[in-house]
């Protein structure tokens, strides 16, 4: 197995031994693509790797001597086109299959992949592709995305091919037909052609709340530290069925639908859909027997409004929750439908699990968890000093002793950002929490969303859940408005679940609840309800934009 070969210690006692005695051992020259899926399909030819359905019926499933296949026909289909070692190509392909075969293949070939989102405009992919000097994109043949492409292709001159998947249109190669006519062998290079650790595999365009997006270079032994990922974390176990809600253009996808679940022997389940649908994704889950689910806040917070006694979610045996903070309404009323735990985490795109609930832990609704091993996590104050217990400070990780495995390498062509974040070995996340006397991480918001009025301090986040657990809020955004008496004012912008309608009576309501369930003076002084919140590419509110909209009235 897997686990064994690239980890020192495989089961644990307690949560103290495995933060102290988890650790990965990093091979020379490893290349995840030839190491652990070639060895795979060598070994298992069999074993299961994907399970994959959409939305309109269909269905496939690949072994990995399936994949490797695959791989090695699209990583002959690249070098025929002069892609090779270093050279940036973007994978725009939703949930398709394609995007398994394409990043095995470019790993092969030592190239770096940057995963992209299809909701990217042509403003978008023009940045991208300049940024990255990207030569070649492989796209679904969505007419919207290929559009965007060609509108920016005659600003990105270093873009020399276009790909897309069962599509003919002139300018474009017919992907699904070239790599069908491409030889299945394909021999791991040698020489200067071999991938070294250090070598650039990944480049992700984070989705910041504020200013252009930063490219986060990850580099070859990054997959190894998705094992604590998927192994400890979201419980993944061999012969397993894992499903993580994500789209391949979002860092969130290799964490969930392919380098830790692969190494400890569990098949990804990915659900192609266009429209998020609840009761679609809980038939799926049913139907395909899925063993582990990982998603964020906002689909569990539309599965509760689901009748869950309707589906037989008895396959199902763990649960884990990110991307934004969870909710205790969400966690309690989960836990009473399905008997199921949410086990929170907390990371980044330039991260791993940093803090996490792991299995020898009692969750807390709403607390991110404990330190992760190989992560030395402090909070430091406004002056640099250590936070004490109850104090708010700033997440940061100390590099001195030695970098995490799956730490990004830091901002590609970027030292300036690089060193704004990563300085005197201390990386600061930017993110803003406290620590309970147990040692649990509890999120309060980012460091610029923190409300300071009348003289108070007040995270989002808190007052975020305090509305959450009133049934007519289906989401909602905290934020600071500027005032001429407290400096700030809470703010909350508000969705309304079905059925409820905005008044000012209701307005009150939700005050009022917010001084029942949190100190009284977080209440939110203004309240505006919206069809939607702004947010980005990868879902996540901009309470920025709020901001940004605020201050422009006034």
């Amino acid at each position: 197995m897997m686990l064994e070969k690239f980890l020192k210690k495989t089961q644990f006692d307690s949560y103290q031994d495995f933060f102290e005695n988890f650790e990965i051992n990093v091979p020379d020259n490893f290349n995840f693509a030839y190491d652990v899926v070639d060895e795979i399909a060598a070994k298992t030819p069999d074993k299961v790797a994907i399970v994959w359905c959409d939305d309109k019926g269909n269905e496939a499933r690949f072994t990995f001597e399936q994949i490797k296949y695959y791989s090695d026909k699209a990583a002959n289909f690249f070098r025929s086109l002069g892609i090779g070692k270093g050279d940036p190509v973007m994978l725009i392909l939703k949930r398709r299959y394609e995007f398994w075969f394409c990043i095995i293949a470019l790993h092969k070939l030592g190239a770096i992949t940057i995963p992209a989102t299809h909701l990217l405009t042509a403003k978008d992919i023009i940045y991208r592709c300049n940024a990255a000097d990207v030569k070649m994109i492989v796209s679904v043949s969505d007419p919207e995305v290929i559009k965007h492409i060609e509108d920016a292709e005659k600003e990105s001159p270093t873009l020399k091919y276009k790909a897309m998947l069962n599509g003919q249109r002139e300018g474009w190669i017919n992907f699904t037909d070239e790599m069908e006519k491409a030889s299945d062998k394909f021999e791991r290079p040698t020489g200067e052609n071999a991938t070294q650790n250090s070598d650039i595999s990944l480049l992700y365009f984070t989705s910041g709340t504020t200013g252009m997006p930063k490219m986060v270079q990850h580099n070859f032994t990054y997959p190894l530290g998705h094992l604590l990922t998927a192994k400890y974390w979201q419980c993944v176990r061999d012969g397993g069925l894992h499903l993580t809600i994500a789209d391949t253009g979002w860092a969130k996808a290799v964490w969930g639908k392919l380098y830790g679940q692969w190494m400890c022997g569990s098949a990804v389940f990915v659900y192609d859909y266009d429209k998020f649908v609840p009761k679609d994704l809980l038939e799926v889950i049913v139907k395909h027997k899925v063993t582990s689910l990982c998603a964020p806040p906002t689909i569990y917070r539309f599965l509760i409004k689901e009748d869950l006694s309707k589906y037989d979610l008895s396959n199902l045996e763990h649960c884990s929750i990110a991307g934004e903070p969870l909710n205790p309404e969400v966690y309690n009323q989960f836990l009473k439908a399905t008997g199921l735990k949410l086990m929170e985490a907390y990371g980044q795109t330039e991260l791993t699990v940093v803090i996490g609930t792991f299995p020898w832990m009692e969750p807390k609704p709403g607390s991110m968890g404990k330190p992760a091993p190989g992560y030395d996590v402090d909070l430091l104050d406004e002056n640099g000093n250590p936070c004490d217990i109850g104090e708010e400070g700033q997440i940061v990780i100390r590099t001195g002793k030695r970098k995490p495995v799956g730490m990004f390498d830091g901002y590609y062509r970027d030292e300036k950002r690089t060193n704004e974040v990563w300085n005197n070995e201390i990386y600061y996340t930017g993110d803003m929490a406290w620590r309970d006397e147990d040692g649990y991480f509890w999120f309060v918001g980012r460091a610029d969303d923190v409300i300071k009025s009348s003289g108070y301090r007040i995270g989002p986040f808190e007052v975020e859940s305090a509305l959450l657990e009133h049934p007519a809020v289906l989401e909602c955004a905290i934020t600071a408005a500027p005032d001429p008496v407290r400096g700030q004012v809470v703010k909350a912008t508000v969705v309304l679940a079905k059925n409820y309608k905005p008044s000012d009576s209701l307005v009150k309501e939700l005050q009022d609840h917010v001084k029942k369930v949190t100190a009284p003076y977080k209440y939110p002084r203004i309240i505006e309800f919206v069809d939607e919140l702004p947010k980005t590419i990868s879902g996540k509110i901009r309470r920025v934009q709020i901001r940004e909209a605020d201050s422009g009235k006034r």
